[in-house]
């Protein structure tokens, strides 16, 4: 689960993360009375979307004086603000961070994650702060630091020091930068993040280390923990499909094909999209119906599919194995019947009782295409859709 910035550095205070001084407004006079509540001259003034590269398109800005805030607010606030992340059609700012300026004197990057090979957390640094780590990574990988850490013995003061040594940081700056590494790692190991990245991660030329920026990702799988961010979550700033699944227990994610996938398992699922690649063909979505597969949620998903505009046909690719196919295919002919399907169907069902399901596709009133193997499947959505 995504959050905003200003929530994720509600959270770092309290793990004694240093973040500068902020308050969030949804409004151009709430914006006003929280510049004056932060106090000081200068002012930033940020939109609040779930997506980076927000100063490029113009939803960071400095204000000098409160008559600028009030400006820079109405500029930001309402506006359909475009970054790399968002696609073209953008986010709708909604809420606006307003917090003091920084005298900064450097911009480095810090960011925290699972290394799912090694199966480890691992601290990464780099002196390349506000720029995308990912083109960094393209780019200067030499430029990225890296510390593993080890399950059993957490993230040692070593590490923290050895990471700031490769920064080039020195007196003050070093210092304060050793006691926030290990902060930020606390922070993110008890909240059970997915993620927790600080681009930029600035040094004032007082010598003071702070969060300039924060990115934090819970892991939706630990949130059963942690019932005090549920209230933390923004559906405004999630793919409307993407919160209609999640209501009915499916796990979907939408992409820029036109083949709809109704898959169970995750790795099958994967699987599946790949060879409808191969095939030629373009996924229009990752559709994991789970192993409990009925036809209400294939119903769910049916409807969730068919409301992508652009998916022309269907692959539905089952194996059964916790779930029987007959089930998944009596499921299949209800759900078509009560939705009225006009896009081609494709339906590979394979493992316990596929031969059954065989004959309740056949002796339906439907017309499905039946495929034996996942890459006949493949092929033959494809051909519908040509």
């Amino acid at each position: 689960m995504k959050i905003h910035e200003y929530q994720g550095k509600e959270i770092l205070k309290r793990f004694n993360v240093p973040v500068p001084k902020g308050r969030v407004a949804f409004s151009v006079d709430e914006a006003v009375r929280a510049a004056q509540e932060v106090g000081g001259s200068m002012w930033v003034v940020k939109a609040q979307i779930h997506a980076g590269g927000r100063g490029k398109g113009g939803g960071v800005k400095l204000a000098r004086g409160l008559d600028e805030v009030r400006q820079r607010a109405s500029e930001i606030l309402g506006m359909r603000l475009v970054t790399h992340q968002t696609g073209p059609e953008g986010r709708i700012v909604k809420r606006l961070l307003i917090e003091e300026g920084m005298n900064i004197a450097r911009e480095l990057y810090v960011g925290i994650t699972l290394d799912r090979v090694r199966s480890e957390n691992v601290v990464m640094a780099s002196t390349e702060g506000g720029v995308e780590i990912e083109k960094v990574a393209a780019e200067s990988p030499e430029k990225i630091l890296k510390e593993y850490v080890r399950p059993g013995t957490g993230f040692q003061q070593f590490q923290a020091r050895k990471l700031c040594f490769g920064l080039g940081l020195t007196g003050d700056a070093f210092k304060n930068a050793v006691k926030f590494l290990p902060a930020l790692y606390r922070a993110y190991e008890e909240t059970d993040s997915s993620l927790a990245e600080i681009n930029p991660l600035v040094v004032t030329k007082e010598g003071n280390v702070i969060a300039l920026d924060a990115k934090i990702n819970f892991d939706d799988n630990a949130l059963y923990r942690h019932s005090e961010y549920a209230s933390l979550r923004d559906t405004d700033e999630e793919d409307p499909l993407e919160v209609e699944a999640s209501a009915s227990n499916l796990n979907y994610i939408k992409l820029d094909g036109n083949v709809g996938c109704m898959v169970n398992g995750a790795g099958l699922a994967m699987a599946t999209m790949d060879i409808i690649k191969l095939a030629g063909g373009m996924p229009a979505n990752f559709l994991d119906v789970g192993g409990g597969a009925n036809p209400k949620t294939v119903e769910a998903g049916f409807r969730i599919i068919l409301k992508d505009p652009h998916v022309r046909a269907i692959l539905i690719n089952i194996f059964g194995g916790i779930v029987r196919c007959d089930r998944v295919a009596t499921g299949v002919v209800e759900a078509a019947r009560n939705i009225d399907v006009k896009v081609p169907i494709v339906i590979r069902l394979a493992g316990t009782n596929a031969e059954l399901a065989a004959e309740i596709l056949k002796n339906s009133d439907l017309s499905f295409h039946v495929a034996e193997s996942l890459k006949e499947a493949a092929e033959k959505v494809t051909r519908a859709i040509a």
